[in-house]
């Protein structure tokens, strides 16, 4: 599963001003011409990983 795969499978449990803004880092790289594989995007899963941990933690 790529990191974007993975991303859609957490998205529900982010807010969606994370979402917004990582799915806007991920369009504008893919843009400039970076693959779905590069660290950066697998930045962006690790970031959306920690924030839905934090979120659910400070949600109940």
């Amino acid at each position: 599963m790529s990191p974007i795969e993975k991303l859609t499978t957490i998205s529900h449990k982010l807010p969606i001003s994370v979402l917004e803004d990582i799915y806007k880092r991920i369009t504008d790289w893919l843009a400039s011409g970076g693959t779905e594989e590069d660290p950066y995007i697998k930045q962006q899963l690790r970031y959306a990983q920690h924030v839905a941990m934090h979120y659910k933690t400070n949600r109940g």
